[in-house]
């Protein structure tokens, strides 16, 4: 299930914090060392293993290296003792949950404004509860009887308003483009009109989630565009075009974005969120090693 598919769903988020099992186990994961790169590699979940329990695709990021994850809603249906196994997993793999999306109406539609904020505080908790720091919202799709301008402002107007709900609980909001073809119905899928509504709303709880896959689809020039806003980049997702498949596997050198990303100093997390064709363990393994050597670590 492709976490664009998904329906609105988020039941009231489950509030305070949760305790680590005590005894779980502890487990040392051969990984690759990061070595000197600036960045922070993560993994979207939904791309890995889908037909196994939610412990065992962490223990495959794990097995390949990683120590960051990314969610939709694998855990709209867990109670309160799912979370706390969840967390304690984690822990054990050292792992984080350094973003989950969870906010599925839109911000185009001035009349959907307090639904959006509505889903986004229920969502605060639940990622209070993952220990998870950034929440990827987006815009949207297009409102027919709006014109672009109109679209454009109402993003402007709701995230800032989002923006300073996020700030009281310490979350970043990830600002997230998708590409027309996947998409039709889509506001947002111009990178460059994301950084203009990020600077607009000009809160550092609100970031751009530059989706590299996305943008070579609908635009293309990805590193000049990265350069020129990198001030504003809270998120890279990786993928290559066409297939959504491992970078490396067909047109977007990633050997240079990720050498890029080194030279400009980028701290944040480049998750991967392709589809892997064959071992998922052994793809992301490969891509992460692109990653640290492209970036020289």
């Amino acid at each position: 299930m492709d976490r664009r598919e998904f329906a609105r769903y988020m039941a009231a988020g489950v509030a305070g914090s949760i305790l680590l099992a005590q005894n779980a186990p502890s487990e040392q994961v051969s990984r690759t060392p990061t070595g000197g790169a600036s960045f922070k590699l993560s993994v979207m979940l939904w791309t890995v293993s889908k037909d196994l329990p939610f412990e065992q695709r962490l223990e495959k990021v794990a097995e390949a290296g990683y120590r960051a994850v990314e969610l939709v809603d694998e855990f709209k249906n867990w109670s309160p003792d799912d979370f706390r196994k969840a967390n304690a997993r984690k822990h054990s793999l050292g792992i984080t949950f350094d973003a989950t999306a969870g906010v599925w109406k839109g911000l185009t539609d001035p009349e959907e404004r307090e639904g959006f904020l509505a889903d986004l505080r229920k969502l605060l908790p639940v990622a209070a509860e993952l220990e998870c720091p950034g929440i990827i919202v987006l815009s949207g799709n297009k409102v027919p009887n709006l014109s672009q301008e109109q679209q454009h402002q109402s993003c402007i107007e709701g995230l800032k308003r989002a923006a300073e709900v996020a700030a009281k609980q310490n979350i970043t909001l990830l600002l997230e483009n998708i590409d027309p073809e996947e998409n039709p119905k889509y506001y947002l899928t111009s990178v460059a009109e994301g950084f203009e509504i990020v600077r607009k709303v000009n809160n550092p709880h609100l970031k751009f989630l530059y989706d590299f896959y996305h943008e070579q689809i609908a635009e293309g020039n990805l590193i000049e565009k990265l350069e020129k806003n990198i001030d504003q980049v809270g998120l890279v997702h990786i993928a290559d075009v066409p297939g959504r498949h491992a970078p490396g596997t067909g047109e977007i050198n990633y050997v240079n974005i990720f050498r890029k990303l080194q030279e400009l100093r980028y701290s944040g997390y480049a998750a991967m969120e392709f589809m892997p064709q064959d071992d998922p363990v052994r793809e992301l393994r490969s891509a992460r090693e692109l990653a640290l050597r492209s970036a020289g670590a």
